[in-house]
């Protein structure tokens, strides 16, 4: 009999500090610009995020704590399983132990709400009482939806459209936690409104979405109003990395060693770093383990996208960040990976790979459904179509241990379940999906407002 199947925490071993990289990372960070190309200050993003936020956004603390109400909200879903694949082990007949850390079985049904339940908290602190957001696939509206119920706030999500007419039950789960979802781009926003002029057809983008977001909370003249992000941001990333952490003390619980290999699906940036952040920590301290983040090869930001400055939405609200961008107009193929299809990268993430310290792979969507269908398969769960970018590569890396003969430890992030994202399934299975790549043309073309701002320091 199979023991350490699934490696459970009790809730008052949760780790009650978040791990801040910006602490370890070699180099220098590159400051955010404003339009004049200058380094702004935390006032500058005072009209979009509150200030208790903003000044986790600029911490250079290693360790930051949780407060008590924001641990009390996790305990709903966390701490969540460590896991071992013993079934897909045996189907790849590799030598090596694979471990995924389930995040699918928080309400939401993902990730997101690690950070979402922490931002609601902050902005109803600081006196907000409305908070407004994108969301692509739809689990981070879903996650703020659920996180602003708990806290008695209203909460407005902007959908990428393409999603918003795939997933459909997403803008329910919103409305049921009282949020309140619209397609993107919408007739709400002046930046929705110029879209829809010059593309009436467009299936929409993060970038487009972010940008009616931003404007929709800046415009509200009553000051209650701020905008929520759930990805990209330093914050964001400090937050999820309770993920990370509760994986370390799992694997000690059980007497593993470090993992060989991390791996987790790259769209921002917010599950990964919440896995990686506290391992890069190790390799920054000597420990030999490789770090992939992993995104499509049809939004290849980290895998051939250049290190910019770049805004974060297409309005050119955000201010300029530096991150691996193929410009803040790209438009993704409608592919059903809806999380992966941001333009860029979560800065501290960006620095990271620019620093050698994580190993980014781009995988196209149909072996990505095929290595879902297999752990759907053999470990019994639907993982949404952005997991299976990780499973995708957490089997390549079982292979080739089986191929080396060696037994290595594979850690992965199943960042969420895929219950939502049936339509995609039943394409795949139904052989009606294909792969895009992107082309050198619309590479040019997409990246060729990238020239016109300050380059970062590498």
């Amino acid at each position: 009999m199979k023991s350490n199947r699934k490696i459970l925490l009790e809730e008052h071993e949760m780790p009650r500090q978040w791990y801040n990289l910006a602490a370890d990372l070699p180099g220098t960070l590159n400051p955010p610009l404003g339009p004049d190309g200058q380094p702004i200050g935390p006032d500058a993003l005072a009209p979009v995020f509150p200030m208790n936020l903003i000044e986790q956004e600029v911490s250079t603390e290693r360790w930051i704590d949780i407060p008590e109400k924001v641990l009390e909200m996790l305990w709903l879903w966390r701490p969540s399983p460590l896991v071992r694949a013993y079934a897909l082990e045996k189907a790849l007949g590799t030598p090596a132990r694979i471990y995924y850390k389930n995040e699918g079985l928080s309400p939401a049904g993902s990730h997101k709400p690690n950070t979402a339940v922490a931002q609601a908290y902050y902005n109803k602190e600081f006196g907000i009482k409305r908070l407004t957001t994108e969301t692509g696939a739809g689990q981070w509206g879903s996650a703020l939806a659920f996180a602003c119920s708990l806290l008695g706030m209203e909460c407005k999500v902007f959908m990428v459209r393409v999603s918003f007419d795939q997933k459909p039950f997403r803008k329910m789960l919103m409305q049921a936690w009282g949020g309140d979802c619209v397609a993107s781009p919408s007739e709400e926003t002046q930046a929705g409104r110029d879209v829809l002029a010059q593309y009436p057809d467009t299936p929409g983008s993060l970038g487009i979405a972010i940008s009616e977001a931003v404007e929709a909370a800046v415009t509200d003249k009553t000051g209650q109003t701020r905008y929520s992000l759930g990805s990209v941001l330093n914050h964001v990333m400090l937050h999820q990395t309770i993920i990370g952490l509760e994986a370390k003390k799992q694997l000690e619980k059980i007497n593993e060693k470090l993992p060989d290999v991390v791996i987790a699906c790259a769209g921002g940036g917010s599950n990964f770093a919440g896995l990686s952040f506290p391992f890069m920590l190790d390799k920054i301290n000597g420990a030999e383990i490789e770090i992939i983040p992993v995104e499509p090869a049809s939004c290849p930001t980290l895998t051939r996208a250049p290190y910019a400055y770049d805004h974060g939405d297409l309005a050119k609200l955000t201010p300029l960040l530096a991150m691996y961008s193929l410009g803040h107009g790209f438009i993704p193929p409608p592919i059903h990976a809806g999380g992966l299809r941001y333009h860029g990268m979560s800065p501290l993430v960006s620095h990271a790979v620019n620093h050698g310290l994580a190993t980014p792979l781009a995988l196209h969507q149909l072996e990505c459904y095929e290595a879902g269908v297999l752990f759907a398969r053999t470990e019994g769960i639907i993982p949404a179509p952005e997991t299976n970018h990780a499973i995708a590569s957490a089997i390549r890396e079982a292979k080739k241990a089986r191929e080396e003969g060696k037994e290595k430890v594979i850690l992965f992030n199943f960042s969420g379940h895929g219950l939502m994202d049936l339509t995609g399934y039943d394409k795949f299975l139904h052989g009606q999906l294909e792969d895009y790549s992107l082309s050198d043309s619309e590479y040019e073309r997409f990246t060729e407002v990238l020239k016109e701002y300050p380059v970062p320091v590498r």
